[in-house]
């Protein structure tokens, strides 16, 4: 029987001792903040550091190193080259929401994927818990780490922010969720500029300048940069014809001050606030931090 012992009793730590211990591991013990990591190493055949990313290095350098034993974190932006000195060296970033501990271990078990790199052990783990792997390399962890928190955190984000607009129209978050349900399907099936519907797709400009009107001013930076992410994909269909870029301009929609120019107004975007120039956003120039005719007229706080 393979043994492992674990640095942290997060979720991320929790998760994988529940997930291990089912899969047969002999699971010898979670460690945490007031514990001595020292010989954490010793006496194990995996030593698991499932502490915050920042943490890792720091954590890794405390441990005394034993040769035999593979010690491995869960970071999925971080390399290997962290866990020095330690000889056998490895990274198993799961992409799947560990919530708890609970559920966390039964999702590790459902066939997800796992990002893996270094001693073959995590490679190991990964097809003992009946996942997929993908071996990324450390120099690519960091955007692959990006593409996964786009995946999902920023999505549950904007699930935020459908659920706060929606409530101005009376609405609960449930009556869209079908919705959400069906695109990710879509995408799945057609991919992401197959599946994408709605008036940016199609260019409908005075949808999109009704849909700014009606928006809370704390909520229109936010509907903007989903504009032009929309946009940028809808021009990357092959043979579509898109519509001609152009911008959701607040200042020609009727918003008292709303100005290109936050510094002629004096309004809080001359601070690096998000009034003025954050309101006006180029839709299809493919970059959803750009505002007005180019970015140089964007202030820094508005990018």
């Amino acid at each position: 029987m393979q043994s492992v012992r674990f640095i942290g009793r997060g979720r991320a730590g929790g998760s994988l001792a529940g997930a291990l211990a089912g899969a047969g591991w002999e699971v010898r013990g979670l460690l945490g903040r007031g514990d001595d990591p020292t010989a954490a190493a010793e006496g194990v055949d995996l030593l698991v550091i499932a502490t915050p990313d920042d943490a890792v290095a720091e954590v890794a350098s405390a441990v005394r190193p034993v040769a035999a034993t593979v010690v491995l974190h869960l970071a999925g932006s971080l390399g290997t080259g962290v866990l020095a000195p330690h000889l056998r060296r490895a990274a198993l970033h799961p992409l799947v929401p560990l919530p708890d501990p609970s559920s966390g271990a039964r999702r590790l078990i459902g066939g997800v994927t796992f990002a893996v790199a270094g001693d073959q052990l995590a490679v190991a783990i990964a097809r003992q818990l009946g996942g997929r792997v993908v071996e990324v390399a450390d120099a690519a962890r960091p955007a692959y780490h990006a593409a996964a928190c786009i995946a999902a955190n920023h999505v549950v984000a904007l699930l935020g922010q459908a659920e706060r607009v929606a409530a101005s129209a009376g609405l609960g978050l449930d009556a869209f969720l079908d919705l959400t349900r069906a695109a990710v399907d879509d995408v799945a099936r057609l991919g992401p500029a197959a599946a994408l519907t709605g008036p940016a797709s199609r260019g409908d400009w005075a949808t999109l300048a009704r849909h700014r009107d009606a928006l809370d001013p704390s909520e229109r930076s936010g509907y903007h940069a989903g504009v032009a992410l929309a946009r940028r994909l809808a021009e990357q269909r092959p043979g579509d014809q898109p519509a001609r870029s152009r911008s959701l301009d607040p200042a020609a929609t009727g918003d008292p001050g709303a100005t290109g120019d936050p510094a002629a107004t004096g309004g809080p975007g001359a601070g690096g606030g998000s009034a003025g120039g954050a309101d006006r956003v180029v839709a299809g120039s493919g970059d959803p931090h750009v505002a007005g005719p180019s970015p140089e007229a964007v202030p820094v706080g508005a990018r």
